[in-house]
């Protein structure tokens, strides 16, 4: 079986499916179709399937042009019948792993998909999961379900791994194709194969470990890593505040140092589909065996209750003004979870106006790439544009992410007063009314 797959791949003979696509999935199926192997994408959800099936992009890392070639050309397409698997000798499985009402991980999209694929696995098939998980998951929960729902066994009738996705949306340097890939398998075998299937598509370093479980930690370890300094910054930023310093400053001259400090900057909390999640499939995890990752746990606390202080800050901004908080006209600057992209999946903006209009306020939002939003089963419609007249009318203005689209002269020109929780003001000159977090 190694050396069969070995050399389909080399002959780019490999047939290749992805479960999944949504922003790790159909960047990683666009990649696999321009490296030369076609590509099938699997949707539960038919409208994303048909948007491919049209050429139609809908994600932004993914450029135009080369989905609608890809379509035209036969290189890529789209279904929402799991009966496909059948045709595939290679099974990325990218799905969602959000967390359930408990703040516990929800894995079911992981085990829907295993189920699906598991009644048309074949033998000689190689199959990755992608998802941001918890260690164990690949071995102790998805390997199980594929040899019940195929009667095939794992290390000799198809291989097993994970590597895990390293998306980064709006990043302007590492893409799919060129960002560095972890690989761990079930048995050697398992891993060079899957490992050299990535080197046929990928720029970036394949590097291998020696087991799932690795894998999945280390992912893990990437974004607890960024959500425990964040938490340093954002706790550093409270007691600035205190003593009349500023945590931007003091950031921005540690950084001077050449080398033992990386710069984290502090935020209304934390957003996107990893680093508020990640940390809380592993605290989870540890106390499976009776430890509690106090530090990581803490870390999580002072991030999750940034839009709690924001809020007490934008108290004290309008005190100034003479202004109560109650009826107070607020515009909130920026619901994505960060600056230039389309995406608030767990962005602290939804939680920052969600409380600010349980205050009492009046709240408005205007973000250029998201001109609507669902939080809590409801939509919310923002404002169409920003200019002078618009600013002029609020009590409030509070920049929750630093888009480079924004007038900030004309914001600080027509403000009454502003509450920038980015930095993004910080060229601004004239900053009677500049409130900075």
């Amino acid at each position: 079986m190694k050396q069969m797959l070995l050399n389909k791949i080399k002959n780019k003979e490999i047939i290749v499916g992805v479960v999944g696509l949504g922003y790790v999935g159909l960047p990683l199926a666009v990649e696999k179709a321009k490296a030369g192997f076609r590509t099938i994408g699997f949707d539960i959800q038919k409208e994303k399937v048909n948007s491919v099936n049209q050429g139609k992009n809908y994600i932004g890392d993914v450029v135009d042009k080369d989905l609608a070639e890809l379509v035209k050309n036969n290189m890529l397409s789209a279904t929402t019948d799991f009966g496909f698997i059948k045709d595939v000798d290679f099974i990325a499985i990218c799905v969602p792993t959000p967390l359930d009402a408990h703040q516990q991980p929800d894995i079911s999209f992981v085990r829907d998909s295993g189920i699906a694929v598991s009644k048309y696995l074949r033998k000689g098939t190689m199959v990755v999961l992608e998802s941001s998980t918890y260690p164990g998951t690949t071995e102790e929960l998805l390997k199980p379900i594929l040899e019940k729902g195929s009667g095939l066994k794992c290390g000799e009738d198809f291989y097993l791994g994970f590597s895990p996705e390293r998306v980064d949306p709006g990043n302007a340097i590492y893409h799919t194709k060129n960002t560095p890939k972890v690989v761990g398998a079930i048995g050697n075998d398992a891993t060079e194969v899957i490992a050299t299937m990535y080197r046929a598509v990928l720029e970036g370093d394949i590097h291998e470990v020696s087991s799932p479980a690795v894998a999945e930690l280390e992912k893990i370890l990437e974004n607890t890593y960024r959500n425990i300094n964040i938490g340093l910054v954002n706790e550093l930023c409270m007691l600035c505040e205190k003593m009349g310093i500023s945590a931007w400053e003091v950031i921005d001259a540690a950084k001077t140092k050449p080398f033992g400090y990386q710069a984290f900057y502090p935020g209304p909390g934390l957003g996107g589909h990893c680093i508020p999640l990640d940390p809380y499939y592993l605290t989870w995890k540890a106390r499976e065996y009776g430890f509690h990752t106090s530090m990581i746990e803490n870390s999580m606390i002072i991030n999750d209750k940034m839009p709690e202080y924001c809020v007490e800050r934008c108290y004290k901004v309008l005190n100034k003004q003479k202004k109560a908080m109650a009826n107070a006209k607020i515009l909130v600057l920026g619901v994505a979870y960060k600056n230039d992209i389309d995406d608030y999946r767990e962005s602290p903006a939804l939680r920052l106006i969600e409380l600010l209009n349980a205050e009492g306020a009046t709240v408005d939002f205007y973000d250029p790439y998201i001109p609507e939003y669902r939080y809590k089963g409801k939509n919310h419609r923002g404002i169409e544009a920003i200019y002078p007249e618009v600013i002029k009318n609020y009590d409030l203005i509070v920049i929750a992410t630093a888009h480079k689209s924004y007038d900030l002269e004309m914001l600080q020109q027509n403000a009454k007063a502003i509450f920038d929780t980015r930095n993004a003001l910080k060229n601004i000159t004239d900053r009677n009314n500049i409130e900075l977090l």
